[in-house]
């Protein structure tokens, strides 16, 4: 009995603490509900700054109004927000499937929630004044200077006796041998010039017009061989011998520079005629590189500017030179100019036709204003820039371009110094914003066709049997058709129908209930209220939309197109 007390007196004492535990926490819970009541109470109203059109119209009222339709225009809250909730949501009729993370607002602004920024890894900069310096990058090739080529062609005609060099290719030095020859006119006027020296100098004693005519007679058969380019110490070394060789070693040809030898037609015994080019020698210790510089460049190069090249057969050497020549023909196949360069060559590591890749350094003539080449949208036909006009919310502007640098583009207009614009994750923003929407405000209609209620494109255009004013007047531009799927509620007096219907995505409307008007009454024969249907709506005028095609959902299914007409 002593051990049934004690259980008994026990579990009352547990019962007791139990009771005990439970009446604290109930305390402390509500303690906590209504400090968390109150500090929801404590938290200030959002001030409404206007109502805008729930159909993204340039239309704005101070106080809460309906559109023509019966829908409730939407509330802009201080801060740029259009809910009310502090969430700093977009709007509802978000493009992106009603999430909230993106809007096209009716003035072409893109708003993003804050988190979807950082998501993104949206980056800005600010618009500056700068110098644009440029650094062209082209192809090129190494061509012989063409001021150092020297061509050997005897003023006399002869035979080649000997060759001395023989190969083309061959480096030579000036002054080397090049071939000996024969060549009868050679020996003749060398015979001549021996015969009036000797008789100058045999008639030392005659009288003053005897010798004068002797030595003129001299002097003209020494301008013959200086003519046929004779060397002064040849001429020299006939005079001190005072006779003539006819051997076939008579003259040596040496050549004129140091270079190497181009082209050799010489051979040994052959017959040449004057004028004949025998050898081509090029002097290599200055070479041309060819730089094909693009159309579009062509105004930024100028003669005198320094350049760069690099050749694939040395990629640890960098050649400097400079600009000598700006070709005034274009090549019309690669629609590039060519541009001279003149580089030393002392070691002769640049041969001709090597491949050359060239870099031409351009400096701006002043500042101007520039973005980043990563800001730019180009669509081929103009060029769009995303201005930040506040955390989260954006402007697609249209710019003009100018000249460009690696990394910088000039704006002409469209964005004023200091404005912030997109550099990073731009081209998300307009898969995330359907930017397309944005851009129609400025200026540009849409196509025509019809999109359904999951936004995929279906080409229409409104028909005279539709009933519909002006529709067989084929100037008119078509008219964009949004396809969705509802119920019937009523039909009503003033010919109007009462339907609701599912999301249209592509509007950005939620599923709604609304009076819609009928482009043909006839449209609604035989479909009784409570149906399910579906239709086509179309904007006839701003703000207007009327139903241009409806019929029952199940006659729709059953692929009968005349059910509802």
């Amino acid at each position: 009995m002593k051990r049934l007390g004690g259980i008994i007196i026990g579990a009352v004492v547990l019962l007791g603490v139990g009771v005990a535990g439970y009446w604290f926490g109930s305390q402390k819970t509500g303690d906590s509900g209504q400090k968390t009541e109150i500090a929801v109470q404590k938290e200030p109203a959002r001030k409404i700054l206007y109502y805008r059109n729930p159909m993204g119209l340039a239309d704005t009222s101070p106080v809460p109004k309906k559109d023509s339709m019966g829908m409730d225009y939407v509330p802009v809250y201080e801060g740029g927000d259009e809910t009310g909730d502090g969430n700093h949501a977009a709007s509802s009729f978000a493009p992106s499937g009603g999430s909230g993370q993106a809007a096209s607002t009716g003035s072409g602004q893109v708003k993003i929630s804050v988190e979807k920024v950082q998501k993104l890894g949206i980056r800005s900069e600010p618009a500056t004044m700068r110098v644009l310096d440029k650094t062209m990058r082209t192809a090129g090739r190494v061509e012989v200077n063409e001021r150092n080529i020297h061509s050997i062609a005897p003023k006399f005609e002869g035979w080649i006796e000997k060759l001395h060099v023989k190969t083309t290719g061959e480096p030579v030095k000036k002054g080397q041998a090049l071939f000996d020859v024969y060549s009868p006119e050679l020996v003749s006027a060398q015979r001549e010039y021996s015969i009036a020296m000797q008789a100058v100098a045999a008639l030392k004693d005659a009288d003053d017009d005897t010798r004068q005519s002797m030595q003129q007679l001299a002097e003209a058969s020494l301008m013959r061989l200086k003519n046929w380019d004779i060397s002064e110490q040849q001429v020299q070394d006939l005079f001190k011998s005072g006779t003539t060789r006819n051997s076939p070693t008579f003259h040596t040809i040496h050549t004129p520079v140091n270079g190497i030898v181009l082209e050799k037609k010489a051979l040994e015994g052959m017959r040449f005629m004057p004028g004949e080019m025998l050898y081509q020698i090029a002097d290599l210790s200055s070479v041309w590189v060819i730089a094909d510089v693009f159309e579009q460049d062509i105004a930024l190069v100028r003669t005198g500017i320094k350049a760069r090249v690099k050749i694939n057969a040395y990629p640890d050497k960098v050649f400097e030179g400079v600009i000598t020549y700006v070709y005034p023909t274009l090549n019309p196949a690669t629609r590039t100019v060519p541009v001279r360069l003149e580089i030393a060559n002392p070691r002769g590591l640049l041969k001709p036709a090597m491949f050359a890749q060239v870099e031409i350094s351009v400096v701006g003539e002043g500042k101007v204003l520039t973005v980043p080449a990563s800001a730019v949208i180009d669509s081929g036909t103009r060029q769009i820039a995303l201005v930040q006009l506040a955390e989260g919310r954006f402007e697609p502007r249209e710019i003009r371009i100018g000249s460009r640098s690696d990394n910088y583009v000039e704006v002409l207009y469209g964005i004023a110094e200091g404005e912030r614009v997109v550099v990073a994750a731009n081209f998300l923003i307009d898969a995330e914003s359907n930017l397309k929407a944005a851009l129609g405000s400025l200026g540009h209609a849409h196509p025509g066709g019809t999109l359904d209620a999951k936004g995929t494109a279906q080409p229409t255009v409104e028909h005279a049997g539709h009933g519909l004013p002006g529709a067989a007047d084929e100037s008119k531009p078509a008219a964009v058709g949004y396809q969705t799927e509802g119920t019937l509620n009523a039909l009503n007096a003033d010919g109007t129908v009462n339907v609701t219907h599912s999301p249209i995505k592509m509007l950005g409307w939620p599923g709604m209930t609304m009076d819609l008007a009928l482009a043909n009454p006839s449209l609604v024969t035989g479909i009784q209220p409570g149906t399910a249907i579906t239709f086509e709506i179309v904007e006839r005028n701003p703000g207007e939309w009327v139903i241009t095609r409806l019929q029952a959902k199940m006659a729709a299914l059953s692929g009968n197109p005349h059910a509802g007409h």
